[in-house]
């Protein structure tokens, strides 16, 4: 790594280190006070596995593409009863115009938008710094921002620290963010990468079920970086729920609609059950999804994301393709599947029409365009 000094003679890589030391001591103090609502698990003692002497940043450039190719495909119509897109649209499987014409296929929402602002900042950074990524998500504008997110914008602009501006909901505005912390530790592994992801979910959702979501998430895609061939069916409900267990422990949610009322308990039993129960029923991804329901609630999101997994994860394109036809909040649901299996496959195995058409934006403005494929080319530089 390039060791460049700032005005005051340390080198950036030396900066690096001190950040993530600050990072570690901000957790610390975060769970001694109890303003972070999650256990203390195992994980955060947990050292990563090596990743394999033949690792290829083209995974990493697919996990990235995925999210903003998932993302695209699905936000002209997210919300949409997945019945209703297909009177209209057919099976969308190309980017779709929304309502300012042509020109608006295939732009980002606010999904890749956050995961690639970012991955900016930690570029300017050299790594994880809340503060900072806090304040850029405060600038400019987010587009189909969630509520959630909106609470987080409001109280930050009130003047309130980072770690006090995340309202405790078990919304997926964090987990279809997350997937770029893992690209600051990708040449040395350690523990602050749960650190620093931990602190990045809090930041909009201190959540016990949603800093866990993002927490078994980032161990998915940090194994499928590792992957030769795709996982059997019963590993992904298997691994998010062994991350999860020890950090959500039991807490309690309820399902806002589909055929699991009676259910009340922690997010990743019911992961565990359904997405099981479904596989053994060999239900398609459209029957899966409309028994939990598939919108922007967490009890809904993980489940539909999994049970993707499970039934087309050896087909990128297949799995995106369900995501985006199949489900309620098929933007963010595709963005999260997207991370997965470009993660897994990586960039040469996603659908060329797919990358190619993608104008690359992080913003509305046109004199954005290919922004997303500049900052991949800068973290390939730092962090490949």
């Amino acid at each position: 790594m390039e060791q460049r000094q700032d005005s005051k003679g340390n080198t950036r890589a030396g900066l690096g280190k001190q950040m993530c030391s600050r990072n570690r001591e901000t957790l610390t103090h975060l769970f001694t006070s109890g303003e972070i609502d999650l256990l203390p698990g195992a994980i955060f003692d947990s050292l990563p596995l090596s990743l394999p002497d033949d690792f290829d940043f083209d995974r990493v450039e697919g996990m990235m593409l995925g999210l903003a190719i998932g993302d695209a495909l699905g936000n002209t119509t997210e919300g949409w009863p997945a019945s209703d897109r297909r009177t209209v649209f057919g099976e969308i499987r190309d980017y779709v115009a929304g309502r300012s014409g042509a020109n608006s296929a295939g732009l980002p929402s606010d999904d890749s938008q956050l995961a690639f602002w970012t991955l900016e900042q930690m570029l300017a950074d050299d790594g994880f710094c809340p503060e900072n990524v806090a304040a850029r998500y405060c600038r400019g504008t987010i587009r189909g921002v969630g509520s959630t997110v909106s609470r987080f914008l409001a109280k930050y602009h009130a003047g309130l620290p980072w770690h006090q501006c995340g309202p405790k909901s078990a919304g997926n505005g964090a987990l279809m963010r997350i997937a770029p912390m893992l690209v600051p530790h990708l040449k040395c592994r350690s523990t602050d990468l749960w650190v620093d992801t931990a602190l990045s979910a809090m930041m909009t959702h201190n959540d016990a079920g949603s800093i866990a979501a993002c927490l078994s998430f980032v161990k998915i895609l940090w194994e499928l970086l590792r992957s030769k061939s795709p996982p059997e069916p019963e590993w992904w409900p298997s691994t998010y729920t062994q991350v999860a267990v020890d950090l959500e422990s039991e807490s309690c949610y309820r399902p806002r609609g589909g055929l699991f009322r009676d259910y009340e308990g922690p997010i990743y039993r019911f992961v565990l059950e359904k997405t099981s129960e479904a596989y053994r029923a060999d239900l398609g991804v459209f029957e899966a999804c409309e028994r939990w329901f598939s919108g922007a609630f967490l009890l809904e999101t993980v489940p539909s994301v999994i049970y993707i997994l499970m039934r087309c994860a050896h087909d990128p394109e297949e799995a995106i393709v369900r995501a985006v036809n199949d489900t309620w909040d098929n933007d963010t649901i595709g963005a999260i599947v997207g991370a997965a299996v470009g993660a897994l496959h990586g960039r040469a195995k996603l659908p060329d029409r797919w990358v190619t058409a993608l104008p690359g934006r992080t913003s509305m403005d046109e004199a954005d365009d290919g922004r997303v494929f500049e900052l991949l080319r800068a973290a390939r530089q730092k962090w490949g």
